[in-house]
């Protein structure tokens, strides 16, 4: 399938492939904000759009770190477009690094989202806690607390980024 799926369609494929409630209602959150940012960055807002419904599709296998590969197989399997696939096996944090990857246990790549697409939805992301909008600062905060400061380097620096690219503070939109 090259089509980018319709948002019905990208709903359908969450309870289809057995997303829980809770997992559909944060990718509709996620959505929302994602849609926004596209809108001030010109970006492809279908893709966008499809792409912030499905990021989470993988959490129907996994909840842990493994949800974003899982999702980008289940996307294979399901034929969705190489870019939608991208920005469910890159949506994850702020980026993970090839060396963060083996760290992790994930197969040894680099996942960190390339284009202004992945890059929206995978901020968009960082600013849902579950269904709540927050500041960027509540995921910063937390990843220090944790210990991992390359994490909220990451994460600040696309912040401002993307910022940058829509002429406005994220945390405002």
């Amino acid at each position: 399938m090259d089509i980018i799926p319709s948002p019905e369609e990208c709903l359908a494929l969450l309870k289809e492939n057995g997303c829980s409630d809770e997992v559909i209602r944060h990718c509709k959150a996620v959505r929302d904000v994602a849609v926004k940012m596209a809108q001030k960055a010109h970006a492809d807002i279908k893709l966008v759009e499809a792409g912030a419904l499905l990021h989470d599709i993988g959490r129907s296998k996994t909840h842990g770190i493994f949800h974003g590969v899982e999702g980008a197989k289940i996307a294979k399997k399901l034929n969705l477009p190489e870019i939608i696939v991208h920005i469910i096996e890159r949506h994850l944090g702020a980026g993970i690094t090839l060396e963060t990857a083996k760290q992790l246990g994930l197969p040894p790549k680099d996942y960190a989202p390339q284009t202004l697409e992945e890059k929206i939805v995978c901020h968009a992301d960082n600013l849902i806690d579950n269904c709540q909008r927050r500041p960027i600062e509540h995921e910063v905060e937390r990843a220090l607390r944790e210990g991992y400061k390359e994490y909220a380097e990451r994460l600040v620096s696309l912040h401002e980024e993307l910022s940058d690219i829509c002429g406005m503070d994220l945390n405002l939109i």
